[in-house]
């Protein structure tokens, strides 16, 4: 599929590629939407073996930032970055700087933050260039303990729509991905008393959980067919799929992870199983909506922030009622609410105002 054919089945404005010879900077950046204000979306680090899979991340990844900021009720639309590189042993000042003189060529169109593979000492870095950062360390900072407690919350709604009640005690979850997000979710989760099945692709990240939570282990490949009351995706996308599917041995998917769903016809599988999807746009949606609390009029406030964020609930009860009144999906049903937000403020843009 080529670029403008991409940016035609998803609905983008831009997609712009960047390519410093000093520093070897790959990246490209896509602006999704930006109905509801500037695009904003975090900055990811990955060694994409193909140029067209950094490209197909950054599609994805911007589309569903359009959705989870107007599902979470943010003034800002969706955009992505992706750098083209292993984070371990590819970064540099140079090349962050020069990924931040391009978010500044922007002018103010995309927003940066960190994402996998970057932290709020590369958009400190990025910072020197450019003025259109967001995740400070010392205003709003790392974004993960806000995800991970957007995914607890959305967690508890998930159980008292198939169980009719919120509490996780004696519940087993199945976490995947023992990044930042994934270790704070399970440090809410074993204080509520649930047992934990854990996995990642680094052997230091298990141990440390293991270690800490008394969490039982599984290699990476056998995630999926554990027997368990909750999957909890919280590591790269797309994990729901074909092959995935038939193993699954849950009654929730409720995780952090970006683009869970492989292709849309994958959600229609889980309604059919019986298994309740927790949106990913939705309930992921703490760290931007942390993140966003730096662009208030009054400035970032955590309490604020972190009681927004807990409205992750509220928003997947909505999602599930809308899913039940019209018989879809609930990805479906989380894709209506966000575009019926747009659509609105859409109309209202309209209104001519003088300057």
């Amino acid at each position: 599929m080529s670029i403008f054919e991409y940016m035609e089945k998803y609905g983008h404005e831009q997609i712009v590629f960047c390519y410093d010879r000093t520093s070897g900077l790959k990246a490209i950046i896509g602006i999704h939407d930006t109905t509801l204000g500037p695009a904003l979306g975090g900055c990811r680090m990955w060694p994409y073996e193909k140029e067209e899979d950094a490209v197909y991340d950054v599609v994805r990844l911007s589309r569903g930032m359009t959705y989870k900021n107007s599902a979470m009720g943010l003034n800002l639309g969706g955009g992505k970055a992706v750098i083209i590189g292993n984070s371990r042993t590819d970064k540099s000042e140079e090349m962050l700087r020069a990924m931040g003189k391009f978010v500044q060529s922007l002018g103010g169109r995309y927003i940066t933050a960190e994402d996998v593979g970057t932290n709020t000492e590369d958009i400190a870095t990025m910072a020197l260039e450019t003025d259109f950062v967001a995740g400070r360390a010392e205003l709003s900072g790392d974004p993960s303990p806000a995800t991970a407690y957007g995914v607890y919350r959305g967690i508890k709604a998930c159980a008292r729509e198939v169980w009719g009640n919120e509490g996780l005690q004696g519940r087993t979850v199945a976490v995947q991905g023992l990044g930042h997000v994934g270790s704070y979710l399970c440090k809410y989760l074993s204080d509520e008393g649930a047992r934990l099945i854990v996995t990642d692709i680094f052997p230091e990240n298990v141990e440390r959980i293991v270690r800490q939570f008394g969490a039982t282990a599984v290699k990476p490949e056998e995630i999926y067919g554990v027997e368990c009351d909750i999957f909890s995706p919280c590591a790269l996308g797309a994990v729901i799929n074909d092959e995935t599917l038939p193993q699954l041995k849950c009654r929730i998917v409720a995780g952090a992870a970006n683009n869970q769903l492989r292709e849309p016809q994958h959600g229609e599988v889980l309604k059919e199983k019986g298994i309740l999807y927790a949106p990913d746009f939705v309930i992921n949606g703490g760290g931007v909506t942390n993140v966003a609390e730096e662009y208030t009029a009054v400035g970032y406030s955590h309490d604020r922030a972190f009681a927004k964020v807990g409205q992750i609930y509220d928003k997947l009860l909505v999602v599930f009622k809308i899913a039940q009144e019209q018989n879809i999906t609930t990805a479906r049903a989380a894709d209506v609410m966000a575009e019926q937000r747009i659509a609105r403020l859409a109309q209202l843009k309209r209104m001519y105002l003088p300057e």
